[in-house]
């Protein structure tokens, strides 16, 4: 889908280079500059990329630098704010030599603000945006996925949604932009369903209250076996094909969906029976019905589930397992690339810049 569009990634950590990934397995030529001096295996992240490596502080690999951008869609870079300036590879003379520039910059308070010059991880940004508030059971210290609604959700695919946008602007008028894509508000932006729902009365400030924030019927709970299942039957009808697989029905105690005042004792029961026999056996009993319910799978088991392998999701390759590109067009599985080795085309992106001057 991308197979014009070349961009150049400067190394950095998390969500920059799974952008670069991302619009690697779309088939754009991405070439990572990678820095001097690292013996570090290839990394799943730099699968389906070519590499470079560059010392930036060294004049001649600061010029093939530069030559690279004159030459690119776009640009990636995840330095902290000021730093790619400094190199002299900011926005104002990247976009000078190359006026069509895409330039992707990914933070994670972003370009300015207060804490824009400050070091921070995942759990912070989303912190204080608002996406972790409501992430966890009542009474204990929210916690997410690592990484996966920060650094990924609020940043990275915001960064390749922007560059997106701008690879079709500047098809359209020439003219490139800098993308400015923090964690902050990424991931407050995606707060957008949830607050959708407020504006109605369906989401409360208080952790419990809400109707995808404490009910019975939205929450993991803990089998006999140690393992878990998943439990949302949102709308009545597919809670009534729920409460009917355990014999929930007529129970007077279930029969009310949505009273914040009853969702906990309604746990509470819940809690009890699930507890009293092995996930094989619920996953036997909601088999095929529209109750809601899945196991909590590990990656590695999820790699062996039937609908995961009808679809290709997980793939191994070389030994190790990683996720398949999403999303799939015209109906075709997509397959995994192999992660580049640091360095492996320096030889050849120089001989195609010389081939440019």
């Amino acid at each position: 889908m991308l197979s014009d569009i070349r961009i150049i990634e400067f190394e950095g950590l998390g969500p920059a280079p799974f952008a670069g990934m991302l619009l690697a397995d779309l088939g754009a030529e991405v070439i990572v500059v990678h820095r001097p001096g690292s013996d570090a295996a290839p990394s799943l992240l730099d699968r389906g990329k070519r590499s470079i490596i560059l010392d930036l502080k060294d004049t001649a690999d600061l010029d093939t630098a530069r030559a690279l951008v004159a030459n690119a869609d776009g640009l990636i870079e995840g330095l902290r704010p000021g730093v790619m300036e400094r190199l002299g590879l900011g926005p104002a003379p990247c976009l000078t030599a190359n006026p069509k520039l895409v330039y992707g910059r990914m933070t994670g308070w972003g370009q300015t603000g207060p804490r824009a010059h400050t070091a921070g991880h995942d759990l912070a940004y989303i912190g204080l945006s608002g996406a972790l508030w409501y992430a966890g059971a009542p009474g204990t210290p929210p916690m997410t996925p690592a990484t996966l609604v920060g650094d990924i959700g609020g940043g990275a695919m915001y960064l390749v949604a922007g560059m997106l946008a701008g690879f079709v602007n500047a098809a359209k008028t020439g003219k490139g932009t800098v993308v400015d894509a923090a964690i902050v508000d990424g991931s407050a932006h995606m707060m957008a369903l949830l607050m959708a729902m407020a504006a109605n009365g369906k989401m409360q400030e208080a952790r419990a209250r809400s109707l995808l924030d404490g009910p019975h019927w939205c929450r993991s709970y803990s089998c006999a076996d140690g393992r878990w299942l998943t439990v949302q039957s949102l709308e009545p009808q597919f809670y009534t094909i729920f409460l009917d697989r355990l014999g929930l029905t007529p129970d007077p105690d279930f029969a009310t969906q949505y009273d914040p005042d009853l969702w906990p004792a309604q746990t509470d029961t819940l809690t009890r029976i699930f507890a009293s026999h092995p996930r094989a056996h619920w996953l036997t009993l909601f088999d095929g019905t529209d109750a809601c319910v899945a196991p909590v799978l590990s990656p590695w088991e999820a790699a062996h589930d039937l609908h995961m392998t009808h679809r290709a999701i997980w793939q191994t390759v070389d030994g190790h397992l990683q996720p398949a590109p999403a999303p799939r067009f015209d109906g075709k599985t997509p397959e995994a690339g192999t992660p580049s080795t640091r360095g492996a085309d320096g030889e050849s992106i120089r001989a195609e810049l010389d081939g440019q001057r």
